[in-house]
């Protein structure tokens, strides 16, 4: 079961050559407020181009390419919303919540329903995760006795002359009848009462988050044929299941009914065909990467683009700088490629922190500038867990000159609004209480059993000091 305890106290972090001074709480001038979301993973787990057949083929057989909460992605996305506008302000400093950035990993697989419902539940529209035949659910999960397997978990139960899925007889998991039907209900979700911006993730821009969009993968996505262990399994076909390059992704961030318009992204980008940008936030301003390699799940950073980001902090001196992006750092495909650009933002004593994602695991790493063998500065990167797997939560950031030569990043957790709920006591009609269900199920999916994706304590609610750049001293 989830246990409901108290929140954690901020936890102190150095390191980059700014001390902790005494009476700083009672200096400190609030300059930013935001929310940081990473890895929504809203999903289409019906679509034909998901890779369950191919899990029959691991050694030992897993499931990996069907977590048991991902039918509720969308609940949980609309949850977390919920609990965002619910704090409405830092918890530290109380300044008002500027906005909020999803940092990648926002759709699950570049299709086009799943970016769709990812922007409409931010928006506050009429949200109905399903796609196909909207009667019935025809995915892995369901009772179909034809393509029935036992490595997924079927809430519904076992076909009759089937035995029990690995889940139920493994591990304990329940059955909960309707679970699949009321997932794909229509459901009003709340909608940020904030700006928000939008970074580009690897599952946002490839297919599976790994590979580039072909002809046929084009053509297999919006077809009848889902490919399972069992066989070839006739599906509807559903056009809004099409992938997107990435221009048309980008594209679909000028469909919105909340702001800004193209949610960070530029009538430049739709006509360079690129997914960077920067905005500002009084004196922060925010470099938004596309770490998105052309092949791979590893994070990357082409010439052009590192040639932009070099033009752009030149062009800040005056501000302090937040990078965000959706890969780490220990992300990057080439250490040596990760290593310069790591120098290259320490050696701007403006450069404050790099908020991102990818890993599904709460992070922070620091990356120290030198002098003479003396620490003198640097930024912190700040890596946040994902929606999709245990413990779903996000991060609020917020930013404060404490009068004394150092800037404070406060960071702290905030669990998703879905209740503290029981099997048994589930409302399956209520779309919160499915959040909460999911954060669940993600909690005892096995398969994650051996994860620390919590992090450390030092990677959750902290304060990291840095030196203030000279502008502010």
């Amino acid at each position: 079961p989830i246990v409901e305890l108290p929140g954690e106290s901020h936890v102190v972090r150095t390191g980059l050559g700014a001390t902790a001074k005494a009476g700083r709480a009672k200096r400190r001038k609030p300059l930013l407020a935001f929310a940081q979301l990473s890895d929504v993973h809203v999903v289409d787990a019906q679509s034909p181009t998901r890779l369950e057949d191919k899990d029959g083929l691991d050694s030992p057989r897993s499931p990996s390419a069907c977590r048991p909460q991902e039918v509720l992605s969308g609940h949980v996305a609309d949850a977390m919303v919920r609990e965002i506008n619910a704090i409405g302000s830092g918890p530290v400093t109380g300044r008002s919540l500027a906005f909020a950035i999803q940092t990648g990993d926002n759709s699950d697989s570049t299709q086009y329903n799943e970016i769709r419902w990812n922007i409409d539940v931010l928006d506050g529209e009429t949200v109905r995760v399903d796609s196909g035949d909207l009667t019935k659910y025809e995915g892995v999960m369901d009772q179909d006795p034809a393509f029935y397997d036992t490595m997924f978990w079927h809430p519904d139960g076992t076909p009759a002359g089937k035995t029990d899925d690995d889940y139920r007889a493994t591990y304990g998991f329940p059955t909960i009848p309707g679970l699949l039907d009321a997932a794909r209900q229509p459901f009003e979700a709340e909608g940020l009462a904030m700006p928000w911006y939008a970074a580009m993730g690897n599952h946002d821009g490839l297919w599976q988050g790994q590979f580039g969009v072909t002809d046929s993968l084009r053509a297999k996505a919006i077809g009848s044929v889902k490919s399972t262990s069992k066989g070839d399994r006739t599906i509807t076909p559903d056009p809004d299941r099409r992938l997107l390059e990435r221009v048309e992704w980008v594209q679909e961030h000028f469909t919105t009914t909340s702001t800004p318009v193209g949610h960070g992204f530029t009538e430049q980008n739709l006509t360079d065909e690129t997914a960077y940008y920067t905005f500002d936030q009084g004196k922060v301003r925010f470099i938004v990467l596309n770490t998105v390699a052309e092949f791979s799940d590893k994070g990357d950073l082409d010439p052009t683009q590192l040639n932009w980001l070099k033009a752009q902090l030149g062009a800040s001196r005056r501000k302090l700088v937040v990078v965000a992006s959706h890969h780490p750092l220990a992300s990057f495909a080439e250490r040596t490629l990760a290593d310069r650009i790591s120098r290259l933002l320490a050696s701007y004593d403006n450069v404050i922190a790099w908020v991102n994602g990818h890993t599904h695991t709460n992070n922070i790493w620091s990356h120290p500038r030198k002098e003479k063998g003396k620490v003198v500065g640097g930024f912190w990167e700040i890596n946040t867990a994902s929606h999709i797997d245990w413990p779903q939560q996000s991060r609020l950031l917020e930013v404060t000159d404490n009068k004394d030569g150092t800037v404070s990043i406060f960071a702290t957790m905030v669990d998703h609004g879905g209740p503290v709920v029981s099997v048994e006591d589930v409302d399956l009609a209520n779309p919160v209480q499915l959040a909460g269900l999911s954060r669940l199920l993600a909690a005892n999916d096995w398969q994650e059993r051996d994860k620390s994706r919590r992090g450390k304590r030092s990677d959750r609610n902290v304060e990291l000091l840095v030196p203030a750049p000279k502008f502010l001293r």
